[in-house]
């Protein structure tokens, strides 16, 4: 045991340091533990309230706001427990500092993105439940997080664009006007009566309640096709009323142009067969 341990009893003073220090940090790590634990259940309870109060009265800064107070009270939780083992605040923070430089030299993009969403929510081109077309896709943005817009498009696809591409590129806000100009074109024969064409398509302008009586509807002749005479028609209507008044007037016009004996041209090439001798 002499040999082992040696005759002037260091195993004795290794074990009363060890004891000294478990005595000394093993309160500090037990209380960090639990007040790492308690800070996230509260981080956690404080945003999903903040996320529920928000989401009432803001759904566009919603969620990007709550995903931001997170993430610093995470950052300031883990710096307040790594103070309370012994750590040093100040060299937490330099390390966190030069851990975070390198992190943002490697996501470049991400920050992008980030700054983006901070544009977004300043500048405001679309809200959360505004249809816009943008990056090739056309939908309803459901959400505007930290990063990542999510756009549901209407055959029931989600795209998550990023916020950096659509802070830097054009898109277009299709519901951000109440009222939209519903754009038709209906061709009709050189030999049919544009006057009557007129007046059949007023007619079911009319009869439709969808469309709205200011401004007022424009039905001219657009220009003389090939083998039409092209008429524009221009009626405005609420924004969400735009695509089944434009469905619908189509059916409406060739059954009512089909009634009245009015054509509507179509492309047509005559053969002419000669036979030699």
């Amino acid at each position: 045991m002499e040999n082992l341990f040696g005759a002037d009893g260091s195993a004795s003073e290794l074990m009363n340091q060890a004891m000294a220090l478990v005595m000394t940090y093993a309160p500090k790590v037990v209380l960090a533990i639990v007040t790492l634990i308690v800070g996230l259940w509260l981080i956690n309870r404080f945003v999903g309230v903040l996320d529920n109060k928000l989401g009432k009265k803001d759904p566009t800064l919603n969620k990007f706001l709550c995903g931001l107070i997170g993430a610093i009270l995470k950052i300031l939780l883990l710096i307040s427990v790594a103070s309370m083992v012994g750590i040093a605040t100040t060299s937490f923070v330099a390390i966190i500092g030069a851990a975070g430089l390198a992190v943002g030299l490697a996501l470049q993009g991400s920050l992008a993105n980030f700054a983006g969403g901070v544009l977004i929510l300043i500048f405001k081109p679309f809200k959360v439940g505004d249809t816009i077309e943008a990056q090739g896709y056309l939908g309803a943005v459901r959400e505007i997080t930290i990063l990542y817009t999510i756009v549901d498009t209407f055959d029931n696809r989600r795209i998550v664009i990023p916020n950096g591409s659509l802070s830097n590129a054009t898109l277009v806000n299709v519901s951000f006007y109440d009222t939209r100009r519903c754009d038709m074109t209906f061709g009709i024969s050189y030999s049919d009566d544009i006057d009557k064409a007129r007046a059949v398509i007023k007619q079911l302008l009319d009869e439709d309640e969808r469309v709205l009586p200011e401004p007022a509807p424009r039905i001219s002749v657009g220009s003389l096709g090939d083998n039409s005479v092209n008429i524009i028609v221009r009626p405005w209507t609420k924004t969400d009323d735009l695509w089944p008044v434009y469905w619908d007037m189509h059916e409406r016009v060739k059954k009512a142009f089909d009634k009245e004996d009015i054509t509507i041209p179509f492309p047509q090439r005559d053969v002419h067969l000669y036979k030699h001798e």
